[in-house]
């Protein structure tokens, strides 16, 4: 496509790209946007080198005059999108590229990559900590995805409320608090379960976590208290019937003294799951396999689709696409979520062209991320789970159920047509 449109002299034709979601994956109520960080951070530093235009060259990709553009390619136009943390529905226009159509075109890989897996994780990870309350959530996926997908899934995650993270790279580069027990094989290297908590003790102190189902529940508890004492930080199970095996385990914890030790809970964790052992005493809750991997919506769905270009006479255009079960709405978007008296949120209403009209207490969802080329917003992962914190908190009670329904909210579209004739009709 930047070959020829270089050839045609349409490469710098100024255009509109959108990305957006048509859909909501079966079953969720709310996405969630994420990776927004990340994809700036990528943003500047996504350049063609040598190496690159090397390869380009030698596999016959694209022609000379497309290697010297790619070779000078700096992104220069302007970047809209919600905020990282927001709560989306469908057709929620969650980013603008503003530019060429040569600059613009050449992003859609990088963006839709990063937000389309760390949308998918948020998502799954918000309708968790949703459901988990009060109790905390720590993401336990690295072994289940590949080794860079885990550190981003572990910033997702963290963006949706998830408290920390086992993943020490993404500690340390994202910030994220740290936290992990020790695995079955630690218990089994040692000649008696006696002899590995003891060690574990030792090293670590009392406030340390220990598993306490590698061979017989009850005695290993028993054992545990017996070593630590009442201070004992925690147990963790991670087998069997979990909701059953919180109850006894506390009780006996109780019965020993052990009244503040803290029952963690692990072994392919879900939303249904957690919600299912809300009624136990549990504590906290190791979520793994399924908060990497979307919790069965691996993808968040998202498309990067052309929605606007200069016409003859020097104005955006909209242009859509029509085809069965794929179509898009034309026009550069604006976006409002609408709120009632109390702050709840009642519906997703799209500018086409045009600006929403605010009814007074409407909350502006756009904000500007990139400008001129140069990224004009915080990335980092804080900000944005204090943004997810606020935004799921406007959402109606029906949109944190994990049953099948509609999207917590409607969404609108208004233009100068429509809202002429409810002018009219007023």
């Amino acid at each position: 496509m930047l070959q020829a449109t270089l050839a045609s002299g349409h490469a710098d034709r100024p255009c509109v790209f959108e990305a957006f979601a048509r859909r909501l994956p079966e079953g969720r109520r709310y996405g969630v946007v994420a990776g927004t960080g990340r994809f700036l951070e990528a943003l500047a530093d996504f350049t063609f080198g040598a190496e690159e235009i090397d390869f380009l060259r030698e596999a016959g990709v694209v022609n000379e005059q497309t290697l010297d553009w790619l070779a000078a390619y700096r992104f220069t136009g302007d970047i809209w999108g919600y905020a990282e943390g927001e709560c989306y529905f469908p057709g929620s226009p969650l980013l603008i590229v503003e530019s060429t159509f040569a600059e613009g075109v050449i992003l859609e890989t990088l963006a839709l990559s990063i937000l389309n897996h760390d949308s998918a994780v948020a998502a799954a990870a918000s309708r968790m900590t949703a459901t988990a309350g009060d109790r905390p959530c720590i993401e336990m996926g690295s072994r289940r995805t590949h080794e860079a997908a885990a550190v981003a899934a572990a910033r997702a995650a963290y963006i949706a409320g998830f408290g920390s993270t086992s993943n020490l790279e993404a500690g340390r580069r994202h910030g994220i608090p740290t936290k992990g027990t020790a695995a079955h094989s630690f218990t089994l290297l040692h000649d008696s379960e006696r002899e590995a908590f003891a060690s574990q003790l030792a090293s670590l102190g009392l406030r340390t976590t220990l598993l306490v189902d590698t061979y017989d529940l009850t005695a290993a508890v028993e054992l545990a208290v017996e070593l630590a004492g009442p201070e004992l930080g925690g147990v963790r199970l991670d087998s069997g019937d979990l909701v059953s095996q919180a109850h006894e385990v506390r009780a006996q914890l109780d019965a020993l003294g052990a009244t503040d030790t803290r029952i963690v809970v692990t072994s392919d964790l879900d939303e249904f799951a957690i919600a299912a052992l809300q009624a136990a005493p549990v504590d906290a809750y190791g979520v793994g396999t399924r908060v990497v991997t979307g919790s069965g919506a691996p993808a968040a769905g998202l498309v990067y689709k052309l929605v606007a270009r200069e016409g003859a006479d020097g104005q955006l255009v909209g242009v859509a696409k029509e085809s069965k079960d794929k179509t898009s709405v034309g026009g550069r978007k604006h976006a409002l979520r609408r709120r009632n008296t109390t702050g709840v949120a009642h519906e997703e209403r799209i500018g086409v062209g045009i600006a929403p009209v605010d009814d007074g207490d409407d909350r502006d969802l756009l904000v500007q991320l990139v400008r001129a080329g140069e990224v004009i917003v915080p990335t980092d992962a804080h900000s944005a789970r204090e943004h997810h914190e606020r935004s799921r908190a406007e959402l109606p009670t029906k949109g944190l159920r994990l049953s099948h329904g509609d999207p917590a909210i409607r969404t609108v579209f208004e233009d100068e047509q429509s809202r002429t004739e409810v002018e009219e009709e007023a």
